[in-house]
């Protein structure tokens, strides 16, 4: 399974080695890997280097090292958690500006809506209409009630982006709204009328889906971000 490591990047060789045994789905997620003592003869390292390798590939979040009898580094599935983590603390950290911020989300949401449009059942758009109208509700009851306007507007974000099934975009799309909360905090302002005016801009791309219309949701979408980003932007000077 493995090899003796390189000994001018013993380290990195070790870890390299591991990790592309799990991405190429030698190791299933729920197995076991060798043992320290059969890794150590195999890769030909010391105890510290290994386990050195170990914490990093834990950290990736490709094993769980589990102690006890029966225990061992246990290969672990992926999940989008661990594969944007980086650009979840870009974005928590507001390491990224928020004209790049923008940048990004009219290209991703834009092409989201409009394959949403292209794809959705009429379930998907019941459940955009459900959750819409519990968008009109709290719209309706004013600013005091921002935070869980806030919230339904993500989930008909995470919504029209799992309709799409591409796992890249609902990847995606998770780890900006889960994480996007810091730069409304900062800058965004949604009192009332910014809360009617953003209740307005998803109607519209909920309908626009509905009617098949894959153009039309996508400027809708990408108006929608720039919008509110120039809100953000005026903000921030």
């Amino acid at each position: 399974m493995f090899k003796a490591a390189k000994q001018s990047r013993i380290f990195q060789d070790v870890v390299e080695q591991i990790q592309e045994t799990i991405i190429a789905g030698k190791l299933k997620p729920g197995e076991i890997l060798p043992s320290e003592r059969e890794l150590k003869e195999m890769l030909q390292v010391s105890r510290g280097t290994l386990r050195e390798a170990l914490r990093v590939l834990e950290q990736k979040g490709l094993i769980e090292i589990k102690l006890g009898v029966g225990g061992g580094a246990v290969v672990q599935d992926v999940s989008y958690d661990q594969i944007n983590e980086s650009l979840a603390l870009l974005i928590r950290y507001q390491k990224v500006s928020l004209r790049h911020l923008s940048e990004f989300r009219v290209g991703v949401e834009g092409r989201v809506s409009a394959l949403a449009a292209e794809r959705a059942t009429p379930a998907d758009v019941f459940r955009l209409k459900s959750l819409l109208e519990q968008a009109h509700q709290f719209a309706e009851k004013g600013s005091d009630f921002q935070k869980e306007f806030v919230e339904v507007d993500k989930q008909i974000h995470l919504a029209l982006a799992e309709i799409t099934e591409n796992p890249v975009y609902i990847s995606l799309h998770h780890t900006v709204h889960d994480n996007i909360d810091h730069y409304y905090e900062a800058f965004l302002v949604m009192k009332q009328r910014e809360m009617e005016e953003n209740y307005t801009d998803l109607g519209s791309i909920i309908d626009a889906v509905e009617r098949k219309d894959v153009d039309g949701a996508r400027q809708l979408a990408e108006a929608h971000v720039l919008r509110f980003n120039h809100y953000m932007e005026n903000r921030e000077k």
